[in-house]
């Protein structure tokens, strides 16, 4: 941005008063409302500099003003200019809102004033903290949360706090994060947000919050204590140890296409905010999926994007952020740039320098697919690893050499740039799917409640339902669904990186075997805790206590086979290039060197796989193994169909 920018855009408090600035390239006129209980009390006329923004001083404006903003200029929608004087429009520097974002046809149409539904930013002082290092470290378990339903159903939180971030911070919350030994929970979108326009019609609203207005201000239903909520649920939970990582979305707006709602950006400058064709500034770019895209490597935009990383880290010691459809954030007008713009920026800044930075590596746009090419040291959600995770359990052949690579580190993807530590995101279900429970459950998609007829959702996931689609009474079938969730758990957790869990998984929770419910803010989506498998949850806790003792596991080293690592067949061999190359492999061992934080010793602990439906008589090579399960020496290990096992080497 040029220097001479005015320091602090949006409302700034100064000893007499405060200063708004909003900039705009080719708004001819601003003006800046005032509001209290009763509507609007004044209007001001904004002074333009000669770095576009607008910008006025006014003593007497104190903390908790209500303020928006109206812009002047040509309205012409297919030469990309959107100025409509009767839009009341949202500072893109709002950093807390009246209340939520309602869909309403008046913000899609020309003429018509929308100062009765829009809502108004609040004028705030603002807290600075004393930052620390981050609590989560590459390697740790992410537990991925949807606030809202993650409390809703919970017996233990206060009915007054369940849908809220403080919930997050009740004891009974805690204790299940840590008895699972959850080192981050990373909270699905929290910032304000506004339904897709053609959900009212159907009845339904977005529970999952990817359609955001206000990137710095909290949602009002999530967070109606504003930032002093935030700031002290993030406290509370590192004192238990546990890391916060916000998912943010600054891929696009719910400003939406051509036809959507004037709301902030597309009411101050459309053309500087967001992506358009070349030569053609009435059609929006969509790398999406939703109607617009970000900008992201304006000046403007890239300075909003690190400014509101900033506010989040130094007013909430934030630990890290994950990035929804990241590769929009490294493109330019010529495509994806891996080591410039903005990526460059966030990583440069040295409030943001030590954070932890995840990316979701694919968007829709032309190279969107961009896994294993973000600059270090961001992290990526894997989707080959997860793909092959479930491939292998639903028992598609030819994948045993697959699977060892996944669970070494994909070194195939991450070692590009000479790279010599993965920087994966191994996962096995996130918030856009099949739950980890639907997963083998359902060989297909059920999304009929989103009145979409079925349509929306991928309909590849891999999947299997063990015999018998969706819900069923069959006590052999749930006790077959249940050995197969265990067993992909276990998977997860001895594979090299960073693992992330979704909330509930670690129980069996379902959604009825809907993939996409995103617009489901119901118990479909509403984890019940009373039915979650205390089973299921046993065993997590088991895997998550071996990455913590075991620490092989969790190193973002990829495994090398010189004295890390090796490979053994079911009879106790090393592989052979013709176990490798055989397709009907059922069963695999690792072999991992490591510390044992337990004993302090080095010793070797095995991981034996049998995703075959018969038992299975394995090897070790030595006679000095005992299972983690037993304390007497063994010879044989016998598997159990579907079914991981784990020795330690005394």
């Amino acid at each position: 941005m040029p220097s001479s920018l005015t320091p602090h855009l949006g409302a700034t408090l100064t000893d007499t008063g405060a200063t708004f600035a909003i900039w705009s390239s080719s708004a001819k006129e601003i003006k800046l409302c005032l509001f209290d209980d009763t509507g609007e009390t004044a209007r001001h006329t904004l002074t333009r500099g000669d770095d576009n923004v607008h910008h006025i001083t006014l003593p007497g404006i104190i903390a908790g003003q209500r303020y928006a903003f109206r812009a002047n200029g040509t309205y012409d929608p297919d030469r990309g200019l959107w100025f409509d004087p009767s839009k009341l429009l949202v500072d893109p520097y709002a950093r807390e809102l009246d209340r939520p974002f309602r869909h309403d046809v008046r913000l899609m149409r020309f003429g018509e004033d929308t100062a009765a539904i829009v809502p108004k930013a609040i004028v705030t002082a603002g807290n600075p903290i004393k930052v620390t290092a981050p609590k989560f470290k590459p390697g740790g378990f992410v537990y991925e949360v949807a606030v809202r339903p993650f409390t809703m159903l919970h017996p233990d939180v206060p009915a007054h706090q369940r849908g809220t971030i403080a919930a997050l911070a009740h004891p009974a919350v805690i204790a299940h994060l840590q008895k699972i030994g959850v080192d981050a929970i990373e909270l699905m979108p929290i910032t304000a947000w506004i339904d897709e326009r053609h959900l009212a019609p159907l009845g339904l609203t977005n529970g999952w919050g990817y359609n955001p207005v206000a990137f710095m201000a909290l949602d009002p239903r999530l967070c109606p204590g504003g930032m002093v909520e935030l700031r002290e649920t993030v406290a509370t939970l590192h004192e238990a140890g546990i890391g916060t990582i916000l998912d943010l979305v600054f891929n696009h707006t719910g400003e939406s296409d051509r036809y959507g709602a004037t709301l902030s950006m597309r009411g101050f400058d459309n053309l500087s905010y967001y992506r358009h064709l070349p030569d053609a500034p009435d059609v929006l770019v969509n790398d999406t999926g939703t109607g617009n895209t970000v900008a992201c490597d304006h000046p403007v935009v890239q300075r909003l994007i690190i400014d509101t990383l900033r506010h989040f880290v130094t007013e909430a010691g934030i630990d890290g952020f994950r990035f929804d459809l990241a590769p929009v954030l490294g493109r330019t007008a010529n495509g994806f740039v891996r080591d410039g713009g903005t990526l460059s920026a966030i990583l440069a800044d040295d409030v943001l320098a030590d954070r932890i930075m995840i990316a979701e590596p694919w968007d829709i746009g032309p190279g969107g697919y961009q896994l294993g090419n973000f600059p270090p040291p961001f992290l990526e959600w894997n989707d080959r690893a997860r793909d092959d995770f479930r491939r292998y359990w639903r028992g598609d052949n030819g994948l045993t050499g697959t699977i060892a690579n996944a669970l070494a580190g994909s070194s195939e993807i991450f070692s590009r740039h000479d790279l010599t530590q993965t920087r994966s995101v191994n996962f096995l279900a996130a918030h856009d799917g099949f739950t980890l429970m639907d997963l083998v459950s359902n060989q297909h998609k059920h999304n009929e409640a989103n009145g979409e007829n079925n349509r929306d959702g991928h309909g590849e996931n891999f999947s299997w339902n063990n015999g018998t689609e969706g819900t069923t009474d069959d006590p052999s079938i749930l006790e077959n669904r249940r050995r197969d969730v265990i067993a992909l758990l276990s998977t997860l957790f001895v594979s090299r990186g960073t693992v992330m869990l979704t909330a509930g998984d670690e129980g069996g929770r379902s959604q009825g075997g809907n993939n996409n419910a995103y617009c489901q803010d119901n118990t479909i989506t509403w984890v019940d805790w009373a039915k979650l498998d205390p089973a299921i949850i046993a065993h997590t806790a088991f895997l998550s206590g071996l990455r913590k003792r075991f620490p092989a596991f969790a190193d973002t080293t990829f495994l090398t086979g010189k004295g890390d690592v090796e490979w053994f067949s079911a009879r106790g061999e090393i592989m052979t290039v013709e176990d490798w190359e055989r397709s009907d492999v059922s069963t695999l061992t690792m072999a991992l060197s490591t510390p044992d934080q337990t004993t302090g010793r080095n010793v070797r602990v095995a991981v034996l796989f049998n995703r075959g439906h018969q038992n299975i008589e394995a090897r070790l090579p030595g006679n000095n193994w005992q299972t983690l399960a037993c304390d007497g020496f063994i010879d044989t290990i016998m598997l159990s169909p579907r079914s991981v096992g784990f020795c330690i080497e005394t």
